[in-house]
């Protein structure tokens, strides 16, 4: 067991909070979706069918995604971590909204993923808030 994961076990949780095991499982097929999604608009962005402006949103949300961990095990920072899932449902949101009129589909497979970024969003704002 790593040390990330041990203080991670140990901080107060509401009692809603998953199992840790969940978020695996979870995290791998949201990544899958990602990989296409995202990897579609960026392509298309690279052979010139869609705008470069239309991919920020796309590259922010994943500087921002793989930034929480960083945030949340490595640094084992709450606040850092809760001010960045934020900026990870901001810019869901807006890759989803930006996206729409040009390639829905992308908008309609990044569901699941807004969904589990709400409920990871409350979830860290939970625990940054009874760890405070």
């Amino acid at each position: 067991m790593s040390l990330a994961y041990n203080w991670y076990t140990h901080l107060k949780k509401p009692s809603w909070a998953p199992p840790t095991w969940l978020f695996g499982p979870v995290w791998t097929v949201l990544y899958i979706l990602i990989a296409i999604s995202f990897g579609t608009v960026i392509y298309r962005a690279f052979v010139g069918t869609l705008s470069w402006l239309v991919t920020l949103p796309f590259i922010l949300n994943l500087i921002f995604n793989f930034s929480f961990t960083t945030f949340q095990f490595k640094l084992r920072n709450n606040f850092l971590a809760a001010g960045d899932i934020l900026l990870v449902l901001g810019t869901l949101v807006w890759l989803m909204v930006i996206i729409q009129p040009n390639l829905p589909w992308v908008t309609y497979i990044n569901i699941p993923y807004l969904l589990w970024v709400c409920f990871a969003t409350a979830l860290q704002l939970t625990v940054t808030y009874l760890n405070k």
